[in-house]
């Protein structure tokens, strides 16, 4: 009696010129523009937030860098000294780096952010000065002008520093700024995001 199934040669074969079959008709050709790619970029910002320690709103400055492979998915690193509009010498600053995600590809581009690091308080008078754990949720918007510059519309961040001296502080703020990329932007065709 003759076997429904092919012989064990037989079986291997087909199975091999399937499995490369599989693959050149799989193929596809690559897109010409897939986003804007990775960038670095270097930022100043103007900042006015809520102490929450003296319930006064203290103004101040930033810096900032954004260091992202690709354009999604990166870290931020900041920097924060809020000096102006004090109340008895109390400033508060803050040195923060974590994860930054781009939420669009355009030049629009919404992003949310998480940092972590370390918030420094000054104390009335200068009597004393603090260290403490800072962690920050935020988000903004970024917009970009040209292949260099961005101006940042809005960053908000709401910190929380756990472990401050007279129980949990939670100080928050808008910045708005603006930041300069290292390595110029090149999307090829310049079409694909609304370039001439």
């Amino acid at each position: 009696m003759k076997s429904l199934f092919p012989s064990a040669p037989a079986t291997i074969t087909i199975l091999a010129l399937l499995l490369c079959a599989g693959r050149t008709v799989s193929a596809q050709a690559k897109a010409t523009a897939s986003g804007p790619g990775s960038y670095v970029s270097v930022g100043g910002e103007g900042s006015i937030f809520q102490a929450d320690y003296d319930k006064r709103y203290l103004g101040g400055i930033a810096a900032y860098v954004d260091v992202h492979p690709q354009w999604r998915y990166g870290a931020e690193v900041e920097a924060r000294f809020l000096r102006f509009n004090t109340d008895e010498s109390v400033t508060e600053s803050t040195y923060l780096v974590g994860v930054h995600i781009n939420a669009l590809p355009g030049r629009l581009r919404p992003y949310g952010k998480f940092l972590i690091g370390v918030g420094k308080m000054n104390f009335p008078f200068n009597y004393a000065t603090g260290n403490y754990l800072v962690y920050a949720p935020g988000g903004g918007l970024d917009y970009e002008l040209n292949e260099r510059w961005t101006v940042r519309f809005v960053d908000a961040e709401y910190q929380v520093w756990p472990q401050f001296t007279f129980g949990p502080l939670h100080p928050y703020g808008v910045s708005a700024g603006i930041a300069f990329r290292l390595n110029p932007e090149y999307t090829i065709p310049k079409h694909a995001r609304g370039r001439n």
